[in-house]
């Protein structure tokens, strides 16, 4: 039988017989020399069976219980980051077996840990040596590209031309730039330097960046909120985050469009909302908008690359915040970042 292959419900079967056929045999001897009080000696040597019986199992599941708080123990402290810990398992039987296959389990996730990690590593260590090899003839680009303009003037196809280039050259810059950026912060590399900001300074930060480009485009840049809200971030990443997603909404607004950025500040969180009352997202790549290089078959954008809202999105939970999207077609777009107060939980 399988079940006495484990050597502990092996003596437990044992001794509970054990005591059985003890009171078996001392029961036949007091009927067979007719013990006077046999029947009263009967049923004492019946009490102390059970008694017996009663300690040896409770010996053995007492044991049992300290077993499975073992192990349960080690999951645990596997679960809390010790990847070393395993459960002993140097014994046979059914529940030793469910350990070994843990303890396998665990070696298999370690082995797929440390495989993925390499995999970023290698992904990371790639894309960087390829951005670091792309800055140097792009910097010769551009600089060449800014002599030809010099020497085009008075030549508008030729300048024409020069201007197409300086806008490609700088496409392939952000390029580079927000590939370096995501593949860090999917291989982990990134440590958040968070502080206490002041919102309305960063957001007076984003405004400046995007200042000229509204007056260009003929679009106005409208800020909205309490001076003294604070939030625990990293500085330059959350600009970063913003900037992505403000830089969207004006590539998917019109002249005479607005970009409003609004924040404030509830008893548990900080709420930042980036507003537009451009062209809206259709309701088919409202999914979609946050996966690397998607592109809509709806969208009149051709200069974006995709990269934005993924680094974005990326930014925020890093802060262990969410971002949300609202957006109806025609109408505009609402983005919504929400990040707990830490100190409020």
């Amino acid at each position: 039988m399988k079940i006495l292959v484990d050597e502990k419900k092996k003596a437990l079967f044992c001794k509970i017989v054990f005591c059985m056929l003890g009171f078996f045999l001392i029961s036949v001897l007091c009927i067979a020399f007719r013990v006077p009080n046999a029947a009263v000696c009967i049923l004492l040597c019946a009490l102390v069976m059970c008694i017996a019986i009663l300690v040896v199992c409770y010996g053995y599941f007492k044991e049992q219980n300290e077993i499975m708080e073992h192990a349960v123990a080690q999951i645990t402290e596997y679960i809390s980051g010790n990847r070393e810990a395993r459960i002993a398992c140097d014994e046979e039987g059914e529940l030793y077996r469910l350990f070994h296959e843990v303890n396998s389990m665990a070696a298999i996730l370690n082995a797929s840990a440390e495989n993925e990690r390499r995999s970023k590593q290698f992904l990371k260590n790639t894309i960087s040596d390829i951005s670091h090899q792309l800055k140097t003839p792009l910097a010769a680009l551009n600089i060449y590209n800014g002599l030809l303009q010099g020497e085009t003037e008075g030549m508008p196809e030729l300048q024409e031309f020069a201007n197409m280039s300086e806008r490609e050259l700088d496409r392939i810059e952000t390029l580079v730039q927000n590939l370096l950026k995501i593949t860090k912060l999917d291989a982990g590399s990134i440590v958040l330097e968070k502080t206490s900001e002041n919102v309305a300074d960063m957001m007076g930060e984003v405004e400046l960046h995007f200042a000229y480009r509204a007056k260009q485009e003929g679009k106005d840049l409208v800020l909205s909120g309490e001076a003294d809200v604070s939030l625990l971030c990293d500085h330059d990443w959350m600009i970063e985050a913003v900037e992505n997603i403000v830089k969207n909404a004006f590539d998917h607004t019109e002249r005479g469009n607005f970009v409003r950025i609004e924040w404030n500040q509830s008893a548990s969180m900080v709420q930042m909302k980036i507003m537009d009352n451009g062209c809206g997202i259709h309701p088919e790549d409202l999914h979609h908008i946050f996966k690397r290089f998607y592109r809509s078959r709806f969208s009149k954008d051709k200069q974006g690359i995709g990269l934005g809202l993924p680094l974005a999105k990326m930014i925020v939970e890093a802060h262990s915040g969410t971002i949300e999207v609202d957006s109806k077609l025609g109408e505009g777009t609402a983005f919504v970042l929400n990040f707990l107060i830490p100190t409020k939980l």
